[in-house]
């Protein structure tokens, strides 16, 4: 299933191409128009499409490594439509007006299965633990079916009778005046809350919620490689629907502390080696610290401050891929003492007689050489 072929967009199309093509293929696939076996799932692929590719880090990821690296990332792989018809109309109503119209006279049943709304919870994480990837323990607070009234919000035993304020539409209209003009306002009734019914009485235990606020444990897998801004989408963990609808989705949002010894760069990492004068003209074999642990590098003889060296593969996972790594760049920095002992000054001192002589004797060389040049 290729997303891009669903909406038939090109792989560089814009936000608003993307739109645009979900506006014109939704209004064909809709269930409510398309009375196909598969007008359903066709539906929600293009849900799922679209959701994917409006959202910049998930369609990098697609691009990159396809529904694989989504799922990797912790993205289910579905879209915001795989709950049932509540929640695609919810979609729907958005582009094309819902109720009353934009789309051939479509309205929303007020009595379907809504979808729960969807919850966010931001997460702290250490940096290491966002390298090699973590299983945390978070606890969150979320709505579930009142188990009393079915999550109705009536009390079972009421009796029904149909909406006097709606009269059993679930929505009342109102007329508006502004300095743009006149135009009706179509929203949820205040007293039957869209349902369309007038119980006698609603039920106790969720005050007419139908659903009851919950604490609750989770177990989260963090793939490695994750960044500050990265999502992690757990499915049903949100607010619980409404009318027999699904719960909402719980996001996880991610914010990585940063590293007293590593700097990130995308995949890529960067620390610093200082190494004395000796060590930068003679070279040596150095040990330095990456994500993963202590290894061996050489410097070469000759190196020059602030040089860098490569490790390769030794940068930050790939989301989404279990073999690709950035690299790790290492910064040379070359310290000059400030203090030495006697034996090290004799060193630099004979070191410095002889770079002198050199200079000398180079200097009396070019002259030689120019002297002849010119015939003297």
């Amino acid at each position: 299933m290729d997303y891009y072929q669903i909406l038939e967009v090109e792989k560089n199309a814009s936000k608003d191409d993307i739109k645009k093509a979900f506006r014109q293929k939704a209004r064909k696939l809709h269930p409510d128009v398309n009375k196909e076996p598969d007008a359903e799932e066709k539906f929600k692929e293009l849900g799922r499409a679209y959701e994917t590719l409006m959202d910049d880090d998930k369609r990098a990821l697609y691009d990159q490594y396809g529904e694989d690296g989504l799922k990797n990332a912790g993205y289910s792989g579905q879209g915001p439509f795989d709950f049932g018809f509540g929640d695609i109309n919810d979609i729907f109503a958005s582009f094309f007006g819902g109720m009353g119209g934009g789309f051939g006279g479509y309205r929303e049943n007020p009595n379907a299965p809504k979808r729960g709304a969807d919850l966010r919870m931001d997460i702290q994480i250490d940096f290491m633990d966002a390298m090699a990837g973590i299983e945390k323990e978070i606890k969150i607070q979320h709505t579930e079916h009142c188990k009393e009234c079915n999550g109705s919000g009536f009390d079972k035993n009421a009796k029904e009778t149909v909406c006097k304020t709606c009269g059993g539409q679930g929505r009342v209209q109102q007329n508006v005046r502004s300095i743009l003009g006149s135009f009706t306002s179509v929203t949820t009734c205040p007293k039957c809350h869209g349902t369309g019914k007038s119980p006698e009485s609603f039920c106790k235990k969720c005050k007419g919620e139908g659903g009851i606020l919950k604490d609750k444990t989770l177990k989260i897998k963090i793939p490695k490689g994750v960044d500050t801004g990265s999502k992690i989408r757990l499915s049903n963990e949100g607010n619980a629907g409404k009318n027999g609808g699904n719960p909402g989705d719980l996001y996880i949002v991610l914010h990585v502390k940063e590293s007293e010894k590593f700097i990130r760069d995308g995949a890529d990492i960067h620390t610093i080696l200082e190494i004395s004068p000796a060590q930068a003209v003679l070279g040596d074999k150095v040990t330095v610290e990456t994500i993963d642990g202590m290894v061996e590098m050489n410097v070469p003889n000759g190196i020059q401050n602030l040089d860098k060296l490569l490790l390769k593969g030794r940068g930050v996972p790939f989301l989404g891929s279990n073999d690709q790594r950035g690299n790790h760049y290492v910064t040379v920095k070359i310290i000059t003492p400030k203090k030495i002992s006697k034996d090290e000054e004799k060193l630099y001192k004979a070191l410095y007689d002889i770079q002198k002589k050199d200079e000398e004797s180079n200097k009396s060389g070019i002259m030689e050489k120019v002297k002849t040049a010119l015939g003297k």
